[in-house]
């Protein structure tokens, strides 16, 4: 990483880039640009001067025609100064989830020469979500016979932030008789635990209303509050007990909706009405792919599991006699990845044309692989199918880049239909596969030839001024202008001024016409050299030299025309 261009990325602005050299084609490099932005910067902003990162000059823009070639156009490229631009909004939280690192990775692509260059912006979390309680208020009924020392799971809140904006903490109001306790699950999330801290007296105070503050250590933090009430009930000599604090299972993200995902189970040694046992999620307001039967305990898939959409679930159930004590108890349910998902193969910055005297190595597109599995799911090999003058080299984690691979000829096959499969490495694999159809563009690399090596003439004394006495005709494989040919008399043995009052030929059709009567006594054969001469840049030519015989009106020999090698 050069230490200069980390100066200068920081003189410019707070967000900073690494240049780094890859050299992964010869003899081209390409560059990786590494850029360091805050979230939700306002469009239009500049996230760094791109071109001159790439060490392009002013001067260069117009013909690099610099461009960003991306999936979700976040950012632009200006083609003026060649700065990088923000064009769309950047929600950190709603492009990474909580990912601790949020990186942006895309092509940049410029012409004349086309190269690509791996660019990667990441995007800093700002506190900008506070924490939010699924609930506004929560209800506990605590029998006043429960001893000190109890523990209640309380609702917990949730931050879209991460790192110190995400949530730190939870405070529970003052008060004599709870205190409160900050718990971590197993995904690193939080959550209030409140503990009895003296007995309760039902006769004395049958009601509690409390504060419970969630805050994250932004700057400046943000915070929200739930209410919690607690209804002191009379005395319920034991509450619930589940047969585990923690249930963990493990499911695959194809298990069917209905599904049974497990059944907690919790006993009461009261008897009648206060043994009876009702379960319920802890949080009703939280939105979940489950549901639960309040008699049996029993857990199952409401909805469809999407591995690639959430990971894991942490769940609070509460057991509840008919006397109101209630017992807690988490659940973590980790979904299993599946290779659910068919890699898909996207063709970015596809020229209109290829030309055929392209060098080999040169780049023709981006390829750009998607696959939203995880693991030996989402690795994906990419590959050309057939025979065909290209090939696919890796340019980074699921971005190749298309390279000629041979020669190109545009008489031979102006067109290819190149077929690209991606094959991930699940078991079993899935693969797909896009077709494209890339077109050959020509260039002036053949000459005019004439359709026939020789031609005999025939022409009669005394003809009448203007009638055609021969015909050439040439043919060029090139297409356009490269194989439009015209005609023209370049040499003959006659003086330049004689010769255009004895005969003219047509561009377009190469018919030679007679421009005068001619007297067999006077003139009998003249030579001239006939060209033909394609439109390309530079132009090629081929030439024929006609012998013409003046001949008597009735027939007599001939003379052949034969055709000299294409110059």
């Amino acid at each position: 990483m050069g230490s200069g261009a980390v100066q200068r990325g920081r003189a410019e602005r707070r967000p900073v880039f690494f240049p780094l050299l890859l050299s992964l084609f010869s003899p081209a490099l390409s560059e990786q640009i590494r850029y360091r932005i805050p979230e939700e910067m306002a469009k239009g902003s500049v996230v760094g001067n791109l071109a001159k990162d790439l060490g392009f000059s002013v001067q260069e823009l117009p013909t690099r025609k610099l461009r960003v070639s991306s999936e979700k156009p976040y950012f632009s490229v200006s083609a003026e100064s060649g700065e990088l631009l923000v064009s769309s909004r950047l929600d950190r939280e709603q492009i990474c989830g909580k990912r601790p690192a949020c990186v942006l990775e895309f092509e940049a692509v410029a012409e004349d020469p086309l190269n690509f260059y791996h660019v990667s912006v990441e995007i800093e979390d700002v506190n900008d979500h506070s924490p939010k309680f699924t609930q506004t208020s929560f209800e506990l009924q605590i029998s006043e016979s429960t001893k000190p020392g109890a523990r209640f799971i309380l609702g917990s809140a949730h931050d879209a932030d991460i790192g110190t904006n995400a949530l730190q903490n939870y405070e529970l109001s003052p008060n004599d008789h709870f205190s409160l306790t900050n718990k971590e699950k197993a995904d690193g999330s939080k959550y209030p635990e409140m503990i009895l801290k003296i007995p309760l007296d039902r006769e004395k105070q049958s009601f509690y209303h409390l504060a419970l503050t969630a805050f994250d250590f932004g700057d400046p933090p943000l915070s929200s509050t739930a209410q919690i009430q607690v209804l002191v009930t009379d005395a319920n000599d034991n509450s619930p007990v589940f047969s585990q604090d923690i249930y963990r299972v493990s499911l695959p993200e194809s298990l069917c909706p209905g599904s049974t995902v497990l059944r907690v189970t919790a006993t009461d040694q009261d008897e009648g009405v206060n043994a009876e046992i009702t379960f319920s999620f802890s949080e009703t307001g939280q939105v979940s792919p489950f549901d639960l039967n309040s008699n049996t305990g029993e857990i199952t898939t409401l909805n469809t599991l999407d591995f690639e959409e959430l990971k894991e679930y942490s769940i609070v159930l509460e057991a509840r006699d008919g006397g109101g004590m209630i017992a807690q108890c988490t659940v973590e349910i980790e979904i299993l990845d599946e290779n659910d998902n068919i890699p898909q193969v996207i063709i970015q910055s596809l020229p209109d044309l290829i030309m055929e005297d392209t060098e080999l190595g040169t780049h023709i597109a981006l390829l750009k692989i998607r696959d939203k599995d995880s693991g030996h799911n989402g690795e994906v090999t990419c590959k050309l199918e057939g025979e065909v003058p290209f090939k696919i080299l890796t340019s980074s984690r699921n971005t190749y880049k298309l390279v000629t691979d041979g020669v190109l000829d545009r008489e031979e096959n102006s067109e290819y239909n190149i077929t690209i499969t991606a094959t991930d490495r699940g078991n079993p694999p899935l693969s797909s596969s896009s077709s494209v159809t890339l077109h050959i563009g020509d260039v002036n690399d053949n000459a005019p030839v004439f359709h026939q090596a020789s031609y005999m003439v025939h022409v009669a004394e005394n003809n009448p001024p203007g009638v055609s006495i021969a015909q050439v005709s040439a043919w060029d494989p090139d297409s356009g202008p490269n194989g439009q040919v015209s005609y023209s008399i370049v040499a003959s043995d006659l003086e330049p001024r004689a010769l255009l009052s004895y005969v003219s030929v047509s561009p377009q059709s190469g018919v030679v016409f007679a421009q005068r009567a001619f007297d067999h006594e006077q003139l009998r054969a003249f030579e001239l050299t006939l060209q033909a001469r394609d439109q390309g840049s530079p132009a090629l030519s081929a030439n024929v030299i006609p012998h013409i015989l003046f001949l008597a009106l009735f027939p007599q020999t001939s003379t052949s025309l034969r055709s000299a090698e294409p110059s």
